[in-house]
């Protein structure tokens, strides 16, 4: 079954690549709901992954659609993609020299029987203490506005992220581990690719050790 991504993020296309080189990516249909009141991160995510997938059902055929949506977690606020500069600079002011919770949803969808299940992920980042100067030039040479939490931690020339702990590409916007145990339950892609290889951050995942496990 050909697997359809309901984004067009370019870091999330990169990491599906690992199970499909050539992955179908549509736009979401909709803008982003708020949280409900009492909502939590994970329930917050998980409903909102589902939402893509469901936006982009139509006209797509026999496929799997994968949503999903990532957001920051901090003092009991839910951090989404800033409105503005201003937000960002909040944003940044408010995670600096603290730890913060990041959460991912992952939701696979069969659009032609309607079934669906979803999971999510989450990790916790610590970014280093910023000076305002260092915090503008972020804001300044970077693209906050299409990141949760107006950072993104693969950005390696700011050096942000003082250390990550859990799923290393949970945090780049796509639990690749969760994904695949998702798709096991379908019948789309959910094998790493030959010749595709993780990221340094996750030597020590269970991606590395599926990867060795089917190489001969």
């Amino acid at each position: 079954m050909r697997l359809v991504l309901a984004s067009t993020s370019p870091r999330r296309r990169e990491i599906i690549e690992a199970l499909d080189p050539t992955p179908e990516c549509v736009a979401p249909v909709g803008d982003e709901s708020p949280p409900r009141p009492g909502e939590l991160p994970e329930e917050y995510v998980l409903r909102l992954s589902l939402d893509k997938a469901r936006s982009v059902t139509d006209g797509v055929g026999t496929a799997t659609v994968l949503g999903a949506d990532t957001v920051v977690a901090i003092d009991g606020e839910i951090l989404g993609k800033p409105v503005d500069m201003d937000d960002a600079t909040r944003m940044l002011r408010l995670l600096r020299g603290r730890a913060h919770s990041v959460f991912t949803g992952v939701a696979a969808l069969e659009a032609d029987t309607g079934q669906s299940a979803a999971i999510a992920c989450q990790s916790r980042v610590t970014i280093r203490p910023l000076s305002d100067a260092e915090l503008l030039d972020y804001i300044a040479l970077e693209n906050p506005m299409d990141k949760a939490g107006a950072y993104a931690v693969q950005d390696k020339s700011a050096g942000l992220a003082e250390s990550v702990d859990g799923c290393y590409l949970n945090v780049v916007g796509l639990p690749l581990c969760e994904v695949m145990t998702l798709l096991d339950r379908f019948s789309a892609p959910s094998q790493l690719r030959s010749g595709w290889r993780p990221p340094p951050e996750c030597v020590d995942c269970v991606l590395s050790q599926r990867l060795e496990a089917h190489t001969p």
